[in-house]
């Protein structure tokens, strides 16, 4: 790995990037092509599921820019594709080209792939070279949801909490607009356009009516709204059915279930809980359907119990400097009987956005 290499790919990662809202379930990959002596001959990402990816759309780049990319070298933030899914195999793109050289942030997950693609180029003979750690952990982060879905058969489930220093979320009314600035909810809308899935309670819906929908983001399409409804009590008229995207209805209920269907949602009844709905079987089936990040903005029912249950990933918190003082609690958690010997989460970053902090927790191992 040389200084170019590190530039090349860090171009890359910011090719990868146009990728969010555009790719999935595909994950977000990016390609530069060039030469040795620092020339970018062109440049791509990868596009909406069934069109071409990060290799092809950079090839298909210097063919409308007119160069010769035979002998290049390309710069990839995932490794390439051996295998043939909804597209032929990229790595047989980058051989028919000519590329003379790969240069790979991180090997793919999928185990249809991980480390076949760098073998077949190799056989074909290209130069395959694999960056280091560093390289690999952002590819990783900027597709999070993809590496778990590839390695433990499920996808990043990340909570979104908008909470006063005292931990509320509402006035003892409901009112909750706004206990956090601008800045943070603007801020909350690239964290929806990260995901394949915007995970709701009925509780929520009905106390607030959202819309739960990505604004000031260009996205390809809408993230897939999913409503956890035990009783099918969704309205008709709820704004989250205005945008041209799909609604899931996760229920128990029979009767009620068809008026819901009539508004375009699809319903999938799940097996029941003692608390409610069995929500291991809520994400087992986003998982199904190939979502890779779920964000969760629900009331504290709902998260109270996806945290108990030991299914979030991830805390995306935003704390306002505001004392609120009796009001709506975040999260409903069963007692403790004991304070635990480790923390639940473990701190990833803590970043300032306008007056109000941004929290972003993972949880910790076992």
């Amino acid at each position: 790995m040389t200084d170019l290499d590190d530039a090349r790919l860090a171009r890359a990662f910011q090719c990868a990037e146009q990728s969010i809202g555009l790719s999935d379930p595909n994950p977000r990959v990016g390609c530069v092509i060039g030469t040795e002596d620092g020339t970018i001959l062109a440049e791509g990402w990868t596009q909406a599921a069934g069109q071409a990816h990060a290799e092809v759309a950079a090839l298909a780049d210097a063919q409308r820019r007119g160069v010769d990319v035979r002998g290049a070298t390309a710069w990839v933030t995932l490794e390439p594709c051996s295998h043939h899914g909804r597209t032929p195999p990229c790595c047989d793109a980058l051989i028919e080209a000519g590329i003379a050289r790969v240069v790979v942030a991180a090997l793919d997950p999928n185990p249809e792939v991980h480390g076949r693609g760098m073998a077949r180029l190799r056989r074909a003979g290209l130069q395959v070279d694999l960056a280091g750690d560093a390289q690999a952990e952002r590819c990783r982060e900027l597709n999070i949801g993809f590496f778990s879905r590839m390695t433990r058969g499920r996808p990043w489930v990340r909570m979104k909490l908008a909470i006063s220093l005292d931990g509320r979320t509402a006035l003892p009314d409901g009112r909750s607009q706004w206990i956090t600035s601008e800045q943070a909810r603007s801020d909350g809308h690239s964290w929806r356009a990260r995901s394949g899935a915007i995970l709701t309670g009925i509780g929520t819906v009905l106390a607030d009516d959202p819309t739960l929908n990505v604004r000031g983001r260009s996205v390809q399409g809408q993230p897939l709204c999913a409503v956890v409804d035990t009783h099918a009590r969704l309205p008709l008229h709820a704004k989250l059915f205005g945008p041209a995207r799909p609604v899931i209805v996760y229920t128990q209920a029979q009767a009620d279930a068809s008026r819901l269907e009539a508004c375009g949602a699809s319903i999938r009844r799940c097996p029941t809980a003692p608390a409610g709905l069995a929500l291991d079987a809520v994400i087992a089936d986003l998982s199904a359907r190939e979502i890779n990040e779920i964000h969760v903005e629900a009331g504290p029912t709902l998260c109270g119990s996806l945290v108990a249950q030991g299914l979030v990933d991830e805390l995306l918190v935003y704390l306002a400097p505001t004392l609120l003082g009796p009001g709506r609690e975040a999260l409903s958690l069963p007692v403790r009987a004991q304070l635990p010997e480790a923390p639940d989460f473990a701190f990833s970053s803590v970043s300032p956005f306008g007056p109000d902090l941004r929290l972003i927790l993972r949880k910790k191992p076992g």
